[in-house]
């Protein structure tokens, strides 16, 4: 018995050493951590630098300008029609060609309108010379005064009325009513054509016309003889001149607008019908200080990200005339002054930048579109 209980002592002593050893190494192992942890805390609480693209305040020319769509359309448009009715024995023009005022375009059969010349012809020569001897007669005072004055009327309704059918006999031909490009054509030889068909399309195209429906706070800027410069989808790459013709004075109650036609010399790659994007230059600053459209915030005022101290600072700034890409600042930053084009959604007062080239603007992308996720996942 006291073997066996010798034996349960020596046991119990043996496990609370091994107790007290554990305790004591994790005791040790728990405060040799803590410097650790507190190092990988100071390092996560360290802000890092975030990638941007970043651009110089320059001064260069701006414009102020107005840019709208419109179509082109030709500056005259005649709808050819038939005045006499007959069949098309020649048909002398064809779609695109150029004619002349007063060409002729298409013949019908003229044996009906001949055949009524002659007729009435033959009338008015009949009354011509009655009314001759009349006038012989009445001085001998065998007939008159008023049958020789029925006769006169007599004789100048059968004048008008062969000139009715000489009128007739000569819209037998169908002359061009202005000077253009055939269109369209709406008739062949041997077709009958009725009276008032059109058969023909005439355009124009020597001086096109561009009409802009133009916001009426624009009404004092707009005037005869400003520049305009017009891109067309059909032309990539091009670039045409042209001039305000005519301002229309009157603002539209109902839309708000006034009508603006700028004019642009035809003939040549233009062509009625092209749908363009038009800029009219009303103003010019020579030496404006612009910066691109892309720094802008979009948050409410006006504002942009400036690069100071290595830092990036909210700059609220005054703006002025845009010209394609570029915006004129006329307070706010400095000539040489670096502002954020890429990279600023991630950006807050007084965050380190790091500048990346244009050069790498892929990679400045990727990186600005990783941490702007991760700035926004932070503020949710």
């Amino acid at each position: 018995m006291a073997s066996r209980h010798s034996a349960y002592l020596r046991n119990g002593l043996r496990t609370a050493a091994l107790a007290l050893v554990i305790a004591t190494t994790l005791a040790a192992c728990k405060g040799g951590a803590g410097p650790a942890e507190a190092q990988a805390q100071t390092k996560s609480s360290e802000v890092e630098a975030i990638p941007v693209e970043v651009v110089e305040a320059a001064r260069r020319p701006i414009a102020a300008s107005y840019a709208g769509t419109a179509a082109l359309e030709p500056r005259a448009e005649s709808q050819v029609v038939a005045k006499t009715s007959g069949v098309a024995l020649a048909v002398l023009v064809e779609e695109g060609q150029q004619v002349k005022a007063g060409q002729p375009l298409l013949r019908l059969d003229p044996d009906r309108a001949r055949l009524s010349v002659a007729q009435a012809e033959a009338q008015m020569r009949k009354l011509e010379n009655n009314y001759k001897r009349a006038q012989q007669l009445v001085a001998q005072q065998l007939i008159s005064a008023g049958e020789v004055d029925q006769m006169r009327y007599d004789l100048e309704n059968a004048r008008a009325t062969y000139n009715m059918t000489r009128l007739e006999l000569s819209y037998t031909t169908v002359e061009a009513p202005i000077s253009g490009v055939v269109a369209s054509r709406s008739i062949k030889p041997g077709n009958f054509v009725q009276i008032n068909t059109p058969i023909l399309r005439i355009v124009d195209d020597s001086r096109l016309e561009a009409t802009l429906n133009v916001p009426e706070r624009e009404l004092a800027t707009m005037k005869a003889g400003l520049p305009v410069l017009m891109q067309v989808d059909a032309l990539p790459g091009r670039a045409f001149q042209g001039v305000v013709d005519r301002v229309a004075p009157v603002v539209d109650a109902g839309s708000g607008t006034f009508r603006v036609i700028a004019a642009f010399d035809g003939g040549g790659a233009l062509q009625p019908g092209m749908f363009g994007r038009i800029r009219i230059d009303y103003d010019q600053r020579p030496d404006a200080l612009v910066v691109p459209r892309v720094a802008l915030l979009d948050d409410g005022d006006p504002a942009m990200f400036v690069i100071r101290d290595g830092k990036a600072s909210r700059v609220p700034v005054k703006v002025g005339y845009a010209d394609g890409e570029w915006i004129e600042v006329r307070e706010g930053i400095k000539p040489g002054e670096q502002v954020v084009t890429a990279g600023k959604v991630a950006l807050r007062e007084g965050s380190a930048v790091q500048v990346i080239t244009a050069a790498n603007g892929k990679q400045a992308d990727k990186a600005v579109a990783g941490t702007g996720a991760a700035a926004t996942g932070a503020g949710q």
